[in-house]
C-alpha cells in the first residue's frame, strides 16, 4: 500500500518537472523520468509519467493559434513518431530496464552537451526535409518507446527547422503528446501498465500543472536562455549518474 511518505518524492518530481516546463517550454517527461528512475525501474517511472505528460502537452499543443500550421508542416514527423514509439515499447518489453535507464542517462548527457555547446544544428532545407522529417520522427519515437523521453533527437531537429516560436512550442507539444499516447498503448499492450501505476499517474496531473503555472509566472521576470542552460546542465549531471549507475 502506497503511503504519503512514498508519494512525496513522486509529487515533488512532478512539481519540479512542471516548473521546468513552465519556464523552458519543454522537459516534463524527461525531468520526471530522470528523477523517478533514481529510485525505481524505468518502466514504472514511464508509467507514472504518462498522464501528466499527455495532459500538459495536449494543453501546450492546443493553447495557441499555430496548431494548423504546425500540423501542416510536421505531420510526417508526427506520424512516424507514433509508429516509432509503438515499436520502441516492443524493445522495452524485451530489454533489461537497467540498461535502458543507462541509455536515458546517455541521452540526457548528449542533450546537455549539444545545448551547452551552442552549436547550431543546420537546417535540412525544403527538399531534404521531406525525407528527413519522417526519419527523425521515427528515431524520436523509438527512443521514446525505449526510454520515455522525447527530447532526443526531436528537440534539436525541430530547432533546426527554424520554426516560428509559437509554431515550435505547439509542434513540440504535439510531438510529445503523440509519442506519449503511443507509448501508453504500447505499455498497456505489453502488460507494463498496472492499474495502480495508472491511478498514481493520474494523481500527478495537479502537481504538474501547479509547477507549470509557477514556472510560467517566473518566466516573465527572468532570462529564459540562462534558465535553459541551468536545466540542461542539471540534466547532464543527472544523466551521468544514471549512466554510471547502469553501466559501472
Amino acid at each position: 500500500m502506497t503511503t504519503l511518505l512514498d508519494a512525496l518524492p513522486v509529487i515533488g518530481a512532478f512539481l519540479l518537472a512542471g516548473f521546468v516546463k513552465g519556464v523552458a517550454g519543454f522537459g516534463l517527461p524527461t525531468v520526471t523520468l530522470g528523477l523517478l528512475a533514481l529510485s525505481r525501474p524505468l518502466p514504472d517511472a514511464m508509467a507514472l509519467m504518462l498522464v501528466p505528460a499527455l495532459a500538459t502537452n495536449l494543453w501546450q499543443a492546443f493553447a495557441g493559434p499555430h496548431l494548423g500550421a504546425a500540423l501542416r508542416r510536421l505531420w510526417p514527423f508526427l506520424l512516424t513518431a507514433g509508429i516509432g514509439a509503438l515499436a520502441g515499447t516492443g524493445i522495452l518489453a524485451r530489454s533489461d530496464a537497467a540498461v535502458l535507464s543507462g541509455l536515458l542517462g546517455l541521452l540526457l548527457m548528449a542533450s546537455a552537451a549539444l545545448s551547452l555547446s551552442g552549436w547550431p544544428v543546420p537546417p535540412p532545407g525544403p527538399r531534404r526535409e521531406r525525407w528527413v522529417s519522417p526519419a527523425m520522427g521515427l528515431a524520436s519515437g523509438v527512443v521514446t518507446g525505449m526510454t520515455g523521453s522525447f527530447l532526443m533527437p526531436a528537440a534539436p531537429y525541430l530547432v533546426a527547422l527554424r520554426l516560428p516560436p509559437g509554431e515550435f512550442i505547439q509542434g513540440f507539444g504535439l510531438g510529445v503528446a503523440v509519442a506519449t499516447g503511443a507509448l501508453a498503448i504500447g505499455l498497456a499492450g505489453g502488460g507494463l501498465l498496472p492499474a495502480e501505476l495508472g491511478l498514481a499517474s493520474l494523481a500527478g496531473v495537479v502537481p504538474a500543472f501547479l509547477g507549470m503555472a509557477a514556472g510560467q509566472r517566473l518566466r516573465r521576470g527572468m532570462a529564459e536562455a540562462r534558465f535553459r542552460k541551468i536545466v540542461q546542465a542539471a540534466l547532464g549531471v543527472l544523466g551521468l549518474y544514471l549512466a554510471v549507475k547502469a553501466f559501472i
